[in-house]
């Protein structure tokens, strides 16, 4: 890990802690006697800290400092992130993972509902694309700070956001669980929510499943930035599951 990534990895802790807590930067200055300024570069990454001030922050926060500085994990121990178009299974197979593993699983779009504090279609109507990724990276940024291992199903377009992607990328084991663009079209419609695809029509041609292609299209080499990929078309979720399992354990 650089020095760079280290330092970054520190800033989410604090930021992600301040999140779930409701402190503002100025409460947390107030009540571990370090300065606002100082805390915006630690949190953005940019402050090398020392130990004495960190120690400050920690004992502010009521975490020990070892959980601040700790290294990351080993590969095995990170937090295993799904990713993939919607219908690719992540849910399903994330649920059932996390429940083999005897870790939490976590759907980050209900995370990022709990940040707006809107349902997800309403996040959208209301604020916009670009507020959604905002708000889609704090909540990544909290569960990656409250979880020291978790199964994360991330939403389907979180890969086009650079920064947030690289951070995934980063702290976590993603896996990208393809499928052709007709079984992701089946299963959208078994579960009965076609947003935001639109004109199903006659089977193996529609509107909905152009779509479906142009995405998985536009975002193939942002999918395959991923460090291990599983393709469950015309698998049984048993079988998904069963290989998914063997990835994650390598």
């Amino acid at each position: 890990m650089t020095e760079t990534t280290y330092l970054s990895l520190l800033g989410d802790r604090v930021r992600a802690w301040r999140s779930e807590h409701g402190m503002t930067r100025k409460a947390l200055s107030a009540a571990s006697g370090v300065s606002e300024r100082y805390l915006a570069q630690l949190e953005a990454g940019e402050g090398n800290i020392t130990v004495l001030l960190l120690r400050k922050v920690a004992r502010a926060m009521g975490v020990p400092v070892e959980s601040l500085v700790r290294e990351e994990p080993a590969a095995q121990q990170k937090s295993i992130a799904l990713l993939g178009l919607r219908g690719a299974g992540k849910s399903t197979l994330g649920e059932k993972l996390a429940q083999a593993l005897g870790i939490p699983f976590v759907e980050l779009d209900r995370e990022v509902e709990k940040e707006a504090g809107a349902a997800l279609g309403e996040v959208f109507a209301m604020y916009g694309q670009d507020a959604f990724r905002r708000f889609e990276r704090r909540a990544l940024e909290r569960v990656l700070g409250q979880h020291e291992r978790a199964v994360i199903a991330t939403g389907g377009g979180l890969v086009t956001d650079a920064g947030t992607y690289k951070m995934l990328l980063e702290r976590c084991r993603c896996v990208w669980l393809k499928a052709s663009p007709e079984e992701h079209m089946a299963r959208v419609i078994a579960q009965g929510d076609m947003r935001p695809f639109k004109g199903v029509n006659a089977p193996g041609r529609s509107p909905a499943l152009d779509e479906i292609r142009r995405l998985l299209a536009d975002r193939d080499r942002l999918y395959s930035r991923a460090e291990l990929v599983l393709d469950t078309s015309g698998k049984s979720a048993r079988s998904s599951l069963s290989q998914l399992l063997s990835l994650v354990k390598t």
